[in-house]
């Protein structure tokens, strides 16, 4: 891997620094947790008690639930923040994240439009450059809407033109945002604001006459268009009555704004898409509250589909009948199913994504669980392939049907992320931008494996670590995962794994039954009645580490957040013997009531819902909050998650944290971080505060598992 400049000097500097170790002890924290009270609650699932002694807890905003965290977070503090070395940690985290970032650009009216954040700023910044090479100009700057920086901005879209951009206000880490509208010309801000709420779409029209948007309502997504200049009393509902809230709702408009797209997914894992279009042609210019005329692509299948609309073309990726995705092209004058014609046919590897760019098909693969991108004409004539140097990530292409130029990205577990931008007509890249970290990647190895989980199923797995390495069961490892939503692991650059190679430790990611790596049966048998399969393949990611003298079970830690929140609270209750220590972030830990709160009912199709009589034995058998065992010796334990958090509920950490530390035979600590202004959007935190967290996490992991990292002493 090519090492930067600044890499070579801070190493060089490193040679002759006086180097500090974090090495393993206990410590001086609160000998004890606090006290929390139970309750004698059960709910009866058939024949089964189910007992449920914090419910209390379940009340986010009561005065005793705030008393609570309080305490919680005065006991977590007395831990993270008594670490030795913290100090030398926190300045190593501190080069790692404070760096120049910038983000994937988009093309309109010769306009680039993109977000980057200089090493010394909080979070990312809305830019526009006026050409290829014109000047960066800021846009939209987030720093001062909130004194702590805790409020962030997202770009939601640009109209063809460039004139008009579309941002979302969030605060915190929540996943609802305001949204604005701002004309890029005079830089001022229309009148027009649309309420705080989960938007799934937000797509103004080329004329500027008003905007399409797709909203989560308590009953479920509805579209709605608002005409700029009128009261939002006059927003026409035009698509969604009689969907509930475990669907999703998109809404999409093709670059012509010929054509409204809208994409309707059974669950976040969308193993059922429902695709539907109006010819915005046949309307007056302007108009959008006339009654629309929409007509079904596809609603009666039972697969997943997503739609890319190409002048008059739609092209669909689905994965009916071809569980690793094939491409059909649909004429959306003449859009009758017997009339679609296969372009891309299912082949042996994944599609991940297709994009249309200047005049072709951009197939992005994963040919066992490694990045391809192939090229081809309308018709599916392979036009070539892109390369990449080494095992890694590559990002799902952006551009216009209508220019010959794509953006994408690199990255991998020792290379920061790049991104290219690709001349289609030429068949040339180029390095657009390039992070650059304080990090030599030349000194570690990536490397794929493969291990036979509980059933026998193969399971691919990356590592990385420093060349040479012993395999004597003396190294500490990081095993993290995910496996669920059809959503595939690969290696990208992070400082978490940055900072744990760095410190001589193996890094693990598996390739989990539940993603996608493999296509649609990979993801099926994760899923519902098999989840349980997830957690073998991981248990058994760990077993074959220690087996192969990677690690050993004093040595291994394991972490996840969101759903993989719930993957390490499974491992936890189900093999606390395997694991020294456990960092588990924004998680699902109740699996009985999980579906109740926020917006879990979109992920009963994933889980299921122990409401229905069939699926509470499985969801029961796993859940982890079920099966904390009093007198078990866990491992140490570090929960993470915050009342910003608007998609899993944070009631998950907090009751499991009290029934943890109730039960724990160790005398191992089982700490809560509990921030007030956090939540599950993570690239929303800043960046300041996301340093003070990956602090603390790492003090813990290196305390728990013995590492020792060699950082530079401040000067």
């Amino acid at each position: 891997m090519r090492s930067t400049s600044l890499s070579r000097a801070l190493l060089a500097a490193a040679a002759t620094a006086l180097v500090v170790g974090v090495v393993a002890g206990a410590a001086p924290g609160t000998d004890r947790p606090p006290k929390t009270k139970t309750d004698d609650v059960k709910d009866a699932y058939g024949s089964v008690q189910v007992a449920d002694p914090y419910r209390w807890l379940e009340d986010q905003k009561a005065p005793e639930t705030r008393a609570w965290i309080d305490e919680q977070n005065k006991y977590s503090e007395s831990f993270l923040h008594s670490y030795p070395g913290r100090n030398a940690l926190k300045q190593r985290v501190t080069e790692l994240l404070k760096i120049d970032t910038i983000g994937v650009p988009s093309e309109h009216g010769g306009r680039y439009f993109f977000t980057r954040r200089l090493a010394d700023q909080d979070l990312p910044v809305v830019f526009v450059r006026n050409g290829a090479a014109g000047k960066d100009e800021v846009l939209i700057d987030p720093h001062p809407l909130s004194a702590d920086h805790t409020t962030s901005v997202d770009l939601l879209g640009v109209i063809a033109d460039g004139t008009l951009a579309a941002y979302g206000v969030r605060l915190g880490g929540e996943d609802e945002v305001t949204v604005h509208f701002l004309d890029v010309d005079s830089r001022k801000e229309l009148p027009e604001v649309l309420p705080r709420a989960r938007y799934q779409g937000v797509r103004v029209r080329n004329d500027r006459s008003g905007v399409f948007f797709s909203r989560q309502e308590k009953e479920g997504p509805r579209v709605y268009w608002h005409a700029f200049g009128t009261d939002f009393s006059k927003d026409v509902k035009i698509f969604g009555d009689g969907y509930g809230p475990e669907k999703g709702l998109g809404v999409g408009l093709s670059e012509d704004n010929h054509w409204l797209t809208l994409t309707v997914s059974h669950g976040s894992a969308a193993t059922k898409t429902e695709i539907y279009v109006r010819d915005l042609s046949t309307e007056p210019k302007g108009a959008g509250s006339a009654p629309l005329q929409i007509v079904p692509i596809v609603n009666d299948v039972e697969a997943r589909f997503s739609a890319e609309v190409a002048g008059d073309t739609m092209y669909l990726e689905t994965a009916w009948d071809a569980p690793n995705g094939r491409v059909f092209a649909v004429d959306l004058k003449n859009p009758a199913r017997d009339k679609w014609k296969e372009v891309i046919p299912a082949g042996k590897s994944a599609i991940q994504s297709v994009s249309t760019i200047g005049g072709r098909l951009f197939v992005r693969y994963l040919e066992d669980v490694q990045s391809r991108i192939r090229i081809f004409d309308p018709q599916g004539k392979p036009m070539g392939e892109i390369s990449f140097p080494q095992i890694g990530s590559a990002g799902a292409p952006r551009g216009r049907w209508t220019r010959n130029e794509a953006f994408y990205t690199f990255t991998s577990f020792v290379t920061p992320m790049t991104i290219y931008r690709y001349d289609v007509a030429k068949g040339t890249r180029e390095v657009w931008a390039q992070e650059t970290v304080p990090f030599d990647g030349d000194r570690y190895e990536i490397k794929q494996v493969k291990y036979a989980s509980k059933d026998g199923t193969q399971i691919p797995m990356f590592l990385a670590h420093r060349k040479g390495i012993q395999l004597d069961g003396s190294n500490p490892a990081l095993l993290t995962g995910y496996g669920g939503f059809n959503l595939s692991q690969t290696p990208n650059f992070s400082a978490q794994a940055a900072l744990w190679v760095e410190s001589g430790g193996v890094y693990a990611l598996p390739n989990l039954r539940g993603g996608g790596e493999f296509g649609e049966e990979w993801h099926r048998a994760g899923m519902l009645a098999k989840k349980q399969n997830v957690f073998d393949d991981f248990v058994g990611a760990a077993e074959w580490l220690i087996k192969n003298g990677y690690t050993s079970a004093s040595k291994l830690a394991i972490t996840g957040g969101s759903n993989g929140g719930l993957l390490v609270g499974a491992a936890l209750t189900q093999r606390p013997d395997l694991f020294a220590a456990v960092v588990c972030s924004y998680p699902l830990l109740d699996m009985v009531r999980y579906h109740k709160f926020l917006v879990a009912g979109y992920w009963v199709p994933e889980y299921g819902s122990a409401d229905k009589p069939d699926q509470f034995p499985f969801l029961y058998a796993y859940s982890p909050y079920h099966h904390v065992k009093a007198g078990t010796k866990y491992p140490a334990v570090l929960f993470i998650t915050g009342d910003s958090d608007t998609r899993v509920a944070p009631l998950h950490a907090r009751k499991m944290t009290a029934l943890l530390q109730a039960s724990t035979g160790s005398d191992k600590p089982v700490i809560l971080h509990y921030d007030t202004k956090a939540g599950h959007s993570r690239a929303a935190t800043p960046i300041t505060k996301r340093i003070d967290e990956l602090t603390d996490e790492f003090s813990f992991l290196f305390v728990e598992t013995g590492a020792r990292m060699a950082v530079k002493k401040a000067a």
